[in-house]
Formats: C-alpha cells, structure tokens, sequence
C-alpha cells in the first residue's frame, strides 16, 4: 500500500495537477478544477447557475436551473493524463461522471528504487439534488430568498494492479439579493453561496482508508452593467478564484481569471451559444505549462416537453 501511495503522488504531481499529498489525506478526481465555461473565469462558480457544470460547483444552486443541460467536455494534461466528464442536469437534480487517467507512469518501490511502468485510472461519479424550501408546502415562508443542496461523490481509483473506493457527502447554500446601483451602474443577479466539501467519506484500499480533505468554500457574484458578471470565490483550505466573464452579447461570451494556489494561475475562455448548443473554450496556466479545455453543452431548457410528446404522438401508428 505504501508503493501504492508513492506511485499515486509521483503520478499527480508529475501531471502538475496542483494536488498536495499527505499521509492521511485521499487525493482523487474531484480535487481538479471541474468544467470548462466557468474555469475560463477562474471557476469562481459556487453562487453561479450555469447550465449542466452548475452541479461540478454547489448543488443547492441546482433549484435554479431553467430546464434540461447535458454537457461534456475532454482536456489532456501535456499528453501524459486525459481528463473528461459528462453531466446531466435537470431542475433541482443533476447526475455526472469524471475520469482521470494516464498510462506509462513510472513506479517506485519502498527505497526510491524504480519498477514497472503503471497505468492510473480513477473515476467518478456524482449525484446532486437542489431544493427551494419556499416551493415546499410544508414549510413556512423564510425572510430571504435561498435555496439548499446536497452532493454525493463515488470514486474508483486505480494504481497498476492496486484498486480502491470511496465516497464523500458535501452541502450546499445559495441566497440571492434585490437589485442595486452603485454609482452610475446598475448591479443585479447579487448572489452568495457557500459549499461545505467532503463532510464524511474517503478512499480504502485493501488494508489502509484515507479521509478527504474537507473545505468550506464561499462565493459572491454580481452583474455589473448588465454586461460583466464578477465572481469570487475563497476555499478555505487555501485558495482564491476570481473571475470576470464579459457578455456584450446573449450568444457571446468572454471570459478571464485568476487563481491562487500554491502560485498564481491565470485563465481564460469564450463561449458561444448557437440555438442552445453551447461551445466553450478554457485555457489555465501553471508552473508546467498550459492547459486547454473545449466542451460541449446542449441546453433544452426552452424545449416544449409536452409539445413534442404530442408530436410523436401524431407520428406513431
């Protein structure tokens, strides 16, 4: 197990996919920036509704979505480690599924010495539900406007002819505010949410379980003039996400950021948006080199479910 631990954390930092390792802290998946769209803005996405990503960054923002998103997206980490994901999002659930892996990674044994060559796997799996609790009968009126979530993550790791599991349990809070000026601009869609990380839960192996970094993450979103969107995020284990996404048009999207972690990161994207289909770009600098991300989202939240249910109705014999 120990050859195991070393060849895992050889593997992460050799990618240069900013993990930190630690004795009794399980590094997976889920510890890499998710998305594409809001990473072009520094993935500051915890108070943010975002199509089918939104379940990646706080599941209480889940009860905002409009309708149906699936999106996908795929980036490759210097040829040596693939990275994709799909997810699914309806109004108030989500469902997504992340996967990590590299081939050729050398190993080490207990004394430093090399070994075989090994491949690296590790997947994941997330549900997410997202709830307005002023939508529920039973409950009285609260005072603000906010909405509530929670996320379950399912992990598989793999480390040549090593194999794990784990699970973690996260919660999440989103509050809006009425809209304000300041000055000469209009600022509207004020939002704040908070993400508590990695509640319970971790990886086993076969003799040795490791715990999951917990992290509570805050952030803050406001539209500015009705054309920049500024987000900040802060996780408190120890990094700070600000973005900036410029939209001059409803189709049209820019995006930049910056990242503190360990070294500053800056990003940046565009997205355009064609009848719902929605193609994104991020690009994320780090002490290796680059990064490129490209995704694919499908938005059918302005689809007529019960017009094409009648249609195919008609069609049927």
């Amino acid at each position: 197990m120990k050859r195991t631990k070393i060849v895992t954390m050889v593997a992460l930092l050799g990618l240069g996919l900013g993990f930190v390792g630690g004795a009794q802290q399980a590094q997976s998946v889920f510890d890499i920036d998710p998305g594409v769209a809001m990473l072009g803005a520094a993935g500051a996405g915890i108070s943010i509704v975002d199509g089918a990503e939104t379940l990646y960054y706080n599941p209480a923002n889940l009860s905002e979505l409009p309708g149906i998103s699936f999106s996908s997206f795929y980036a490759s980490y210097m040829g040596l480690a693939d990275y994709s994901a799909l997810a699914l999002t309806f109004r108030n659930w989500g469902v997504a599924a992340l996967l990590l892996s590299s081939t050729g990674i050398q190993g080490y044994d207990d004394d430093g010495n090399q070994t075989d060559t090994l491949a690296y796997r590790n997947t994941g799996f997330l549900l997410g539900f997202g709830v307005d609790p002023s939508s529920l009968p039973f409950l009285p009126d609260f005072a603000i406007d906010m909405s509530l979530g929670a996320r379950i993550k399912y992990m598989t790791a793999r480390v040549g002819e090593a194999a794990g599991t784990g699970f973690s349990f996260d919660l999440g809070f989103r509050t809006t505010f009425p809209d304000m000026r300041v000055g000469a601009f209009a600022v509207s869609d004020l939002a704040v949410g908070v993400t508590a990380v990695n509640l319970l839960g971790g990886l086993s192996y076969e003799t040795v379980s490791d715990n999951y970094r917990m992290d509570i993450e805050v952030g803050g979103s406001a539209r500015v003039a009705e054309l920049f969107r500024v987000a900040i995020d802060v996780h408190l284990a120890g990094s700070l996400h600000i973005g900036v996404i410029y939209e001059p048009l409803p189709t049209f999207a820019l995006r930049v950021g910056l990242i503190s972690r360990d070294g500053l990161s800056m990003t940046a994207g565009l997205g355009v948006n064609v009848e719902g289909f929605l193609l994104d770009y991020a690009y994320v600098t780090h002490a290796l080199g680059g990064t490129h991300r490209i995704s694919l989202t499908l938005d059918f939240s302005s689809l007529d479910i019960s017009a094409l249910s009648r249609s195919l109705r008609r069609l049927l014999p």
